[in-house]
Formats: structure tokens, sequence, C-alpha cells
């Protein structure tokens, strides 16, 4: 159950691709009690029920009535440029925006404090969610975590999914959407903690909630 002394009662861990929110929303859970939400179940299951025609914006990655998988993701990848695809991930990202909304004041009637990560939450629904949580009286916070490095994160990707091969182009666009999370982050006054180095990363997000 939640504690007093825990200043949300959902927390937003948001973040790119690869760079570990997994892992460190999975200990910070265990920390304090929480429920994960993985927002990528929530997308997965919103392509699952649209199709390009009536959500183009859910399906950029995808071929028309298909959902989005990691394979067509990389796909796309090796075609566009890598601003193409980070443009593309941020304009899904939005149009994932009210959903996130709606997963937040779905949790807030369930007693249990929870953790919703995953790599589509935008700062700005972030922000949206806290202010009308705090017109409530209630405790939504959100973090953003940071990765600059994009040999790290193909470091990453490689330790994850092995039988994949070598991702430098996905790590890359990762990357790069991680430094345009963190700006916008910054933009709306959420804080940001850098990845690195991981055996702190718990405690710096308790800093950084405090």
């Amino acid at each position: 159950m939640h504690t007093d002394d825990s200043p949300w009662e959902v927390l937003l861990i948001g973040g790119a691709s690869g760079i570990g929110k997994s892992r460190a929303a999975a200990r910070f859970a265990a920390r304090h009690g929480a429920f994960i939400v993985e927002f990528d179940d929530v997308v997965a299951a919103l392509q699952a029920a649209t199709t390009a025609a009536t959500h183009p914006a859910l399906h950029h990655f995808a071929a028309p009535g298909e959902a989005l998988s990691p394979e067509q993701a990389r796909s796309a990848e090796r075609v566009l440029s890598a601003e193409g695809v980070l443009e593309l991930q941020i304009a899904t990202a939005h149009a994932l925006d009210d959903a996130l909304l709606g997963v937040v004041r779905n949790r807030l009637t369930v007693d249990v404090p929870a953790i919703v990560e995953g790599d589509y939450l935008t700062p700005a629904a972030a922000a949206r969610a806290a202010a009308e949580a705090a017109g409530q009286g209630r405790r939504v916070r959100a973090i953003f975590l940071h990765e600059h490095d994009p040999h790290r994160i193909a470091a990453n990707y490689a330790d994850r999914e092995p039988d994949d091969g070598p991702q430098p182009e996905r790590a890359a666009v990762s990357a790069r959407y991680s430094a345009w999370l963190a700006a916008q982050a910054t933009a709306h006054a959420l804080p940001v903690v850098d990845c690195r180095p991981y055996p702190t990363l718990p405690e710096r997000l308790a800093a950084a909630l405090a």
C-alpha cells in the first residue's frame, strides 16, 4: 500500500529504448511495493485494435492493418534516415498522449502505488497528468531517464537481444530520442536523471523525486 513518506501515488518513468528503464522501474517498484504498468503493452493493444486507415499516427512503422513489431521498427530504421525515424517516433508518442492520461486516471482508482514506464511517455503528457492529478489532490510524479551515448545503448541491445546482432542504427535513433525527451522534460520542469552509473540509479531516482 502507499506510504505517507512517498511523494507519489503514480510515478511515470519515461526514456528512450534500450537505456535500462524496465530494469530501473522493477527495482524501484520493489522498494515501494508498486504495481508496474508497461506502457508498451498499452501501445501494442491500441495498435492491435486499430488500423493505419483509422489511426495512422499509431502505425507509422507498420503495414496497413498490422501492429508494430520490433522487426518492422528495425526495418524502417534501415530504410529511413535517423532523423526521419526520430520524427515518426515523436509523432507516435504524441498520438498516445491521451492514452497515457487514461492509464493514470485508471491507476488512481486503485489504492496501490503504480509505476508506468515506457518509451512513448512524452513530457508534455506527463506534465498534464501530474497537473490534473494535483487539481484533485492526488500525487502523480514523472521522471525521465537519459542516455546520450549510442554505443552504450547498442551494447545494451546486444545484451538484451543477442540473437538480433549489432543494431547501431537503432541505437543512434534511440540516443537522439533520448536527447529530445530530456530537452522536453527540462522545458516542462520535470527531472532528468542520467542512467549511468546503473548501480546507483535507484538512489538517484529517489533523490530527484524527493
